[in-house]
């Protein structure tokens, strides 16, 4: 199965697993919990699902590596303890708490959150003196004398052993104690995940004529030859800084990431005529709507392979505005309920002071509730940014009251109020603005290249993108409705669209 697959799985066990009776008794019991063991090649994205999974859940996560433990780490340090056994004193052998289950205690600590998962990577790679006591793991959620907290799932990863000479094969007793998901690289579920983290669209489009160099582990004459998922996003990143700060990135900056001569001269030679392109079509030109006559003449005459570059150029400017308008759109929903309470405080006769105080009590609560998700690791970047919006929003307001002459409540609301609404009037020009961008792009993908492969490529990548999918839903296009008048809206974006125009005090 795929990264994907495997997500749904896991997302599945842990609510299964957190089930409870009316008793408040977790149905499955702990010792029937088996944990999931996920395994596949390095760098196929284990370790992002798992928070992707926290955060969906709003759960916490705990996450270790085990080939960074010992037996003492793992399992806590010995000590003697005397104790009575038939009348008599003994001394006898006990052990401090492991690191990995204070680990768990301290997030339920910090984070005020009890539920979550623990996640140990590479756990058929653990040392000698460990291996005998992770079958009783495995099987009764105990380093040592200390049990993993109810409501806390097990997930587990490793490598095959082709890929890790440290691998220890696990035997059938293990297994049979684990749910095993076989893992396999997916260059379609990887372009989701790409998209949604802003990989750079040098890598994107050159993937999209490539699939086969997506990810490779060979031997060679030469060695281990190795390209994989965790490569391009690092590599993504540091392209973006070269460009920042008008570097050359060449093949010896390629190589460091991916390990293959061949694809890295291959994807060097690409880079320099995705810049071409970039160049040469006008792009921002395109968007505006006023595409040079040679753009269309050029384009006309293309190979699939520019006409494919191309298109994921222009695509991948208009879905990044698809995104910044959504997250917009996200953050203004989620303020607006704080200040219609800020609103019955203020038809209330109440004096400016108390609006204030209520709107710091608001500051302190979001603060508190992104905080909590921070140090229980499930808080995704989206979220992050959301909430750091609502919280200086809500501090630009409270200043704005104390700076202002408003002595009633009413009084300051209605500067609050100014302030929301003149967000909510940008947010929505910009939706116009980027509504208007979408048109120049399939008016110039029509021009261009009529209803052929580039259009349908078009209008896939609208319906399979999460912020393009949720902008048509909420705003919708009239474009993105004429060239798939076969799709049918769901109701869950007719709810969005809703939502959007019920952004008002």
């Amino acid at each position: 199965m795929n990264i994907k697959q495997a997500k749904e799985h896991i997302k599945s066990t842990v609510n299964l697993y957190l089930k409870k009776d009316e008793f408040g008794e977790y149905r499955i019991p702990v010792v029937r919990q088996r944990p999931v063991f996920l395994l596949g090649a390095p760098g196929v994205g284990k370790t992002a699902v798992m928070e992707q999974i926290a955060q969906e859940l709003g759960i916490a996560l705990v996450s270790y590596s085990m080939t960074h433990h010992t037996r003492q780490s793992a399992l806590g340090l010995p000590f003697i303890e005397e104790k009575m056994y038939g009348g008599r004193s003994c001394r006898v052998s006990e052990y401090t708490m492991s690191e990995i289950i204070a680990s768990i205690y301290d997030v339920m600590e910090e984070s005020g959150i009890k539920e979550g998962i623990l996640f140990l990577d590479e756990i058929n790679c653990v040392s000698e003196t460990l291996a005998p006591s992770m079958l009783q793991f495995l099987q009764y959620k105990v380093f040592g004398r200390h049990k993993v907290p109810e409501g806390w799932a097990i997930v587990t990863a490793g490598n095959p052993p082709e890929y890790n000479k440290a691998v220890r094969e696990f035997d059938i007793v293990t297994l049979d104690r684990l749910k095993v998901l076989d893992v396999e690289a997916d260059y379609g579920v990887w372009k989701e995940y790409a998209q949604e983290q802003g990989i750079h669209n040098v890598i994107t489009s050159y993937l999209e004529l490539k699939k086969e160099h997506f990810y490779r582990i060979e031997t060679t004459v030469k060695g281990r030859s190795y390209v994989t998922a965790r490569g391009w996003e690092d590599l993504s990143q540091m392209l973006y800084l070269y460009e920042e700060e008008g570097l050359q990135a060449d093949e010896a900056l390629i190589g460091q990431y991916l390990r293959n001569e061949r694809i890295v001269k291959e994807f060097a030679a690409y880079y320099d005529l995705y810049n071409k392109y970039k160049k040469n079509y006008h792009v921002e030109e395109i968007l505006n709507g006023k595409a040079p006559e040679e753009a269309f003449l050029r384009a006309k005459t293309a190979s699939f392979d520019e006409r494919l570059s191309l298109l994921s150029m222009l695509m991948d400017k208009v879905l990044g505005e698809m995104k910044e308008r959504v997250e917009s759109a996200d953050y203004l929903n989620e303020l607006a309920p704080l200040l219609r309470a800020v609103k019955n405080l203020a038809e209330k006769d109440h004096g400016a002071d108390d609006l204030v105080h209520m709107m710091e009590m608001q500051e302190e609560a979001k603060r508190k509730n992104a905080e909590s998700l921070r140090l229980a690791n499930a808080l995704s970047d989206g979220d992050r940014r959301k909430y750091r919006r609502v919280i200086r929003f809500l501090q630009q307001a409270e200043k704005e009251v104390y700076a202002g002459d408003a002595r009633k409540a009413g009084e300051a609301f209605l500067q609050i109020k100014n302030r929301f609404e003149e967000q909510v009037g940008k947010m929505k020009e910009e939706v116009e603005g980027t509504k208007e961008r979408i048109h120049a792009l399939f008016a110039f993908t029509q021009e261009a290249f009529g209803e052929e492969n580039e259009m349908l490529i078009l209008v896939t990548e609208l319906t399979v993108n999460t912020s393009g999918a949720r902008f048509i839903g909420m705003f919708g296009s009239e474009d993105y409705q004429r060239y798939n008048g076969k799709l049918r809206l769901s109701k869950r974006q007719d709810d969005l669209r809703q939502e959007i125009e019920k952004l008002e005090l």
